[in-house]
């Protein structure tokens, strides 16, 4: 019995709450992912992209982040895991792994075409333009300091990484407080959240490195 209660964390009642949270959210990314399968071009959010889905590369660059880049959301969350880098490192690099390959190789690049061609003009273009140049500049320079063993940059830029990876989730969120809150017009919403989706989560991420994470060290 011993053995079993070590292999298992110690999870206060936020980070439960915390975790099952985060679950729920997860659970809702992988229903918006499963509207698209099978393939299908004329279905939620691909009926008012009809101009842009018949260009080859934007329809490969779509359903290559729509398919893939639910796996970053729970990979992301494990990587935080004191208990999983404590007893399991070998599992944690791995799933590190797993979350550089997946944003650097397919869910950045492909968000960077996508955001070319985003709704609200060049607003809302220059938004998810630079929201894929950061994912990629941060995922990939907390891939290099793990590799360099400089683990507290490392933790910084995931960080800032995950802060990103979030905003799959935290602008929609913020679009249903919005519309139901104030009933602006859809493309002006789509011009909001394109910019409080990462912004507002980067700004939180930096408090956490400068307050949080240097009163720890």
């Amino acid at each position: 019995m011993n053995q079993v209660k070590n292999m298992l964390p110690k999870l206060s009642l936020w980070s439960v709450t915390g975790l099952l949270l985060y679950t729920w959210f997860c659970y809702l990314m992988l229903n918006i992912t499963l509207q698209y399968i099978p393939y299908d071009t004329d279905v939620a959010f691909l009926r008012i992209k009809q101009d842009e889905i018949v260009l080859p590369y934007y329809r490969i660059a779509f359903f290559t982040h729509v398919y893939l880049s639910i796996l970053v959301l729970p990979a992301g969350f494990i990587q935080f895991s004191s208990f999983v880098l404590r007893k399991y490192p070998r599992f944690h690099r791995l799933n590190g792994w797993i979350y550089l390959i997946t944003i650097l190789g397919f869910s950045a690049p492909s968000g960077l075409i996508m955001g070319f061609h985003a709704n609200g003009g060049w607003s809302s273009q220059l938004a998810f333009c630079l929201l894929a140049l950061l994912w990629m500049l941060f995922t990939a320079l907390a891939g290099y300091y793990a590799i360099k063993k400089r683990f507290i940059l490392h933790r910084q830029m995931m960080y800032r990484s995950f802060a990103l990876t979030l905003s799959a989730i935290t602008l929609r969120a913020w679009k249903y407080i919005i519309v139901a809150l104030f009933h602006p017009r859809p493309m002006d919403v789509y011009r909001i959240v394109a910019w409080l989706g990462w912004v507002l989560n980067l700004i939180i991420a930096e408090w956490i490195i400068r307050y949080y994470l240097k009163k720890r060290l």
